[in-house]
């Protein structure tokens, strides 16, 4: 998977109440949380919320004197893979954290501390605040969010920060393509091909770089709630960000939705390279990114009660999409 091993799905608004051991906060990390907290805060609960792959996330609910309460959300990365590329991802976060509560139309939370080289917690740590909402990956409503979500990408590539984040990181090559079982053979030379060519000159947006469904909250009505995990907040083409929620719709939804969004996208204002073959590029790459970790796309989607998108499911859809961006250029 480009940047990360696979999405973080739904983490926001899947949460599970465990008070044991597990959801409890370490030690070092749990002292260094309180010397963020207001005068006469204090932690009065935990609860570990699940769904996401890179990083343990917990919901940590202060109390003030007064009896009145709120919420902040811990990020911990605990896994070796992780911990190697921590001091990056964080930082890249806290950044945007930083940028965003002031940029017009993102409702992005807060930061409020970052230690992303574990130098006070026993593993690299990022404290926000906390966003209402829920993330939706059922095909109930679909309709209606597509556009919503669409509208919601185009604000953030609005953003004009005042200091660029770094590039943006690809990490899918050619070679490290896996190419399904009883795929499309043909179709998925092709699409190999394409990204054998170097990557298209482009003019630059602030990119998400993870933006999906499960990184996108809504309440009932539906509305956007919120955008979160920020890890791979980077300076790219806008074609980057479009084709990973295009890849990310089509496994979930469908190889239409995938091809749908696009043009959502347009129709929200959003502008893309002009030339068909260039955008194709990015849609591709994203799409065969995703070969490389069927298994652990698929997982936390049917810990969020999609159980019907087993590993070969998810594979079936890849292959069906990759087919179809590559018949639309046909």
């Amino acid at each position: 998977m480009d940047l990360l091993r696979g999405p973080s799905s739904g983490w926001w608004g899947g949460l599970v109440v465990n008070r044991d051991e597990a959801a409890a906060v370490r030690p070092l990390t749990l002292e260094w949380v309180r010397r963020h907290l207001e005068v006469g805060e204090r932690i009065v609960g935990f609860q570990v919320l699940r769904g996401g792959v890179t990083a343990e996330m917990r919901r940590l609910t202060i109390g003030a004197r007064d009896g009145s309460t709120r919420d902040l959300v811990l990020r911990t990365y605990v896994d070796p893979f992780f911990v190697e590329r921590a001091e990056d991802l964080l930082d890249r976060e806290a950044g945007a954290l930083t940028l965003l509560p002031g940029a017009a139309g993102v409702p992005a939370p807060a930061l409020v501390a970052v230690d992303p080289t574990a130098a006070h917690c026993e593993y690299p740590s990022l404290l926000m605040s906390h966003v209402p909402g829920r993330t939706v990956l059922g095909d109930e409503g679909l309709e209606a969010r597509v556009p919503l979500l669409a509208r919601q990408l185009v604000a953030i590539h609005a953003v004009r920060p005042a200091e660029r984040p770094r590039e943006y990181v690809a990490l899918t090559t050619a070679d490290t393509v896996v190419v399904p079982k009883r795929a499309d053979a043909v179709a998925w030379a092709a699409a190999i091909d394409v990204i054998r060519k170097p990557a298209p000159a482009y003019e630059g947006r602030f990119l998400h770089r993870d933006f999906h469904p499960g990184n996108v909250l809504f309440d009932a009505a539906p509305r956007v709630t919120g955008v979160v995990d920020w890890a791979g907040a980077s300076w790219g083409p806008a074609d980057l960000d479009v084709a990973h929620c295009s890849t990310n719709l089509a496994l979930l939804h469908g190889p239409v939705w995938g091809l749908r969004f696009v043009a959502a996208y347009e129709e929200a204002g959003g502008v893309l390279a002009a030339v068909a073959s260039e955008r194709l590029y990015w849609q591709v790459r994203d799409a065969l990114a995703f070969s490389e970790e069927v298994h652990l796309v698929a997982q936390p989607w049917r810990e969020a009660g999609r159980a019907e998108l087993t590993a070969r499911a998810v594979e079936e859809r890849l292959d069906d999409y990759v087919t179809a961006l590559m018949d639309a250029l046909g």
